[in-house]
């Protein structure tokens, strides 16, 4: 009794696992072949190649690192010398880097047009990185025979250090020098790292140094505050700007620094390339989200050369800007994302399109299927009709005993047939007509 009970209760499962079993699985692996070809879900780890210790680079990398641990992405920051060597770095494909800040022409090969066939792409321009060109004002007055220099012109016969090989700066400065027809041999030129170069700076072993970096830099806020260092006013910025498309001409507003001091006492005049964020083309789009919305959360605020909602945005970039940057310029974060966890909402943005695929594909199927599991569950009955009209027409042509032993058979075979109970009134209506066809053969 237990057993033809449990049959009885297994049977609807067994019919629905017959019907919608294929439908399931299909279904299930077109999933997985979506998932597999759209992979939503971005690796949970990445590189980005920042600067020297205690830049500016250095800094809003520890404030990227910091808003992408949030949504369980630990970013690994590679320090460097900076933008050229970050550039560099991104171009080698065994490097492992995978963004970089870069500055605005640090292309030594073709200054201000980086290669575009180096599957680079720009996330986006974040904020202005004016050239500080900082100097003794005691060798102003020595070699320039004046209190301020407002040219490049007046730096010869200088020492000037101009950053290390690796950084954006060397190459910067000399698209500058020559576009002053200024003989490098003219100068005393060093190529030393940001620290030990100020250290010379303030102990007088050189008389200049150029910085290119955002104000947050610790090095810039120092030199901008210390008795005997001035900054060169470039009174030529506009022109800059014109000859150089990756430059902006940028103004250090007076008080800006300290306000109770009147740092700087007057307007300074400066030229900056902006800086950018690249990726390599294949980072993963989901990634590319998290790091410009980082971006605006970082930069997207008043500073000392722009107002609030300046940066970041997509222009003057020197590379074509990724697609799913852009869509998030144009249109903002999806919108799941205000409700749903990230990593919820990601794998929703990115397998919707998959799944509608998946739904018009599966819902014709849906309904082709029910009545083939129909057609075959009928079949183990009506197939037994084939054999009672046998039966019934070699009445009279065979011998009764015979017959009736066939139709005993009959019965016995469908007494075994298990079918849901929704099914159930074909096969009672098989047994009245085996019973019906008995009570002829025994009347005759």
């Amino acid at each position: 009794m237990t057993d033809k009970v449990l049959r009885e209760v297994l049977l609807p499962v067994r019919a629905f696992l017959l019907g919608f079993g294929p439908l399931l699985l299909l279904a299930l692996a077109l999933l997985w072949a979506a998932y597999a070809w759209l992979q939503p879900q971005p690796p949970r780890h990445v590189v980005l190649a920042t600067g020297v210790p205690q830049g500016a680079y250095a800094e809003f990398g520890s404030r990227y690192a910091e808003r992408l641990r949030r949504h369980g992405i630990t970013v690994e920051l590679r320090a460097t010398q900076g933008a050229a060597e970050n550039l560099a770095l991104l171009r080698d494909p065994n490097s492992g880097v995978d963004l970089a800040f870069v500055q605005g022409g640090a292309d030594a090969v073709r200054p201000g047009q980086l290669d575009p066939d180096a599957d680079l792409v720009s996330l986006g321009s974040l904020f202005h990185e004016p050239l500080w060109l900082f100097y003794r004002e005691s060798s102003a007055q020595r070699l320039a025979k004046r209190d301020h220099i407002d040219s490049l012109t007046q730096l010869t016969g200088w020492t000037v250090n101009v950053g290390a090989p690796g950084s954006g700066v060397p190459p910067l400065m000399r698209m500058l020098l020559e576009a002053n027809r200024i003989d490098p041999a003219a100068l005393t030129l060093q190529q030393q790292s940001t620290t030990p170069a100020v250290v010379d700076l303030l102990e007088g072993r050189i008389d200049a140094l150029a910085l290119v970096s955002a104000p947050e830099s610790q090095m810039v806020q120092m030199l901008l505050q210390t008795p005997g260092i001035r900054l060169l006013d470039f009174a030529q910025a506009e022109a800059y700007s014109r000859r150089f498309p990756f430059m902006s001409p940028v103004t250090l507003p007076r008080g800006v620094v300290d306000l109770a001091r009147d740092l700087p006492p007057a307007d300074v005049r400066l030229v900056a390339p902006t800086a950018t964020l690249l990726a390599r083309e294949s980072l993963h789009p989901a990634l590319v989200q998290l790091f410009v919305q980082a971006a605006q959360q970082v930069h997207g605020g008043a500073g000392w050369f722009q107002r609030k909602g300046e940066f970041p945005n997509p222009a003057n970039s020197e590379l074509p800007i990724a697609p799913e940057a852009q869509r998030i310029y144009r249109s903002g974060p999806p919108w799941l994302q205000q409700y749903l966890p990230f990593w919820v909402a990601n794998l929703a943005d990115r397998m919707w399109v998959a799944l509608l695929a998946i739904g018009a594909v599966l819902i014709p199927l849906s309904r082709v299927l029910p009545p083939l599991v129909e057609f075959r569950i009928r079949s183990r009955v009506f197939r037994w009709y084939g054999q009672l009209r046998a039966v019934e027409r070699a009445q009279g042509k065979r011998p009764r005993a015979e017959l009736l032993a066939e139709l005993d058979q009959i019965e016995r075979h469908v007494g075994e047939v298990s079918v849901p109970l929704s099914y159930a009134d074909g096969l009672y209506a098989l047994r009245t007509h085996i019973q019906e066809v008995r009570q002829r053969l025994q009347r005759d």
